[in-house]
């Protein structure tokens, strides 16, 4: 795993941020909920996440607990996986919270075939991260993902 210092990024171009849009500023407000249902991995995204400087909210493993946690603490962003413990998955899960809430996600996979992104279509996905995700990729994605929301007037908080 990358080991990243709180609001550093190794590497990190700082070409891709907006010069409306600083680091800090990215780094410091914005909250994340994690939705994972593999603990290990959902605490590697925190790990990786919070050093970067981002506020993870909550790592949830169920659609139910996901929606709760959105509810409790209105999350800027959601990194979702498909796959999901218990009867509901990540799509099914993200549509719902995109329908109550707004809230747009990344998702994060191995299981993304034609069929799964169009399942995902009416959640209007942010971005697409292949498993297993490269941290450095993570962090991109984020930050792009983040300015665009800023850009667009999508911020949540």
């Amino acid at each position: 795993m990358t080991h990243l210092s709180k609001g550093q990024v190794t590497g990190f171009p700082p070409s891709a941020l907006s010069d409306d849009l600083s680091e800090t500023e990215i780094a410091t407000s914005p909250r994340i909920l994690i939705v994972e249902d593999e603990t290990l991995v959902g605490l590697q995204y925190e790990d990786v996440l919070t050093r970067a400087g981002f506020t993870v909210i909550d790592i949830a493993s169920t659609a139910e607990d996901a929606i709760h946690a959105v509810e409790d603490h209105k999350p800027e962003l959601i990194l979702m996986d498909i796959r999901l413990a218990g009867s509901r998955d990540g799509v099914d899960t993200a549509i719902e919270i995109f329908k109550r809430f707004g809230i747009r996600c990344i998702f994060a996979s191995a299981y993304v075939d034609p069929e799964v992104r169009r399942r995902a279509a009416p959640a209007k996905p942010l971005a697409w991260l292949s498993k297993p995700v490269n941290y450095q990729k993570l962090l991109e994605t984020v930050y792009s993902v983040l300015r665009d929301l800023k850009n667009n007037g999508e911020n949540h908080s």
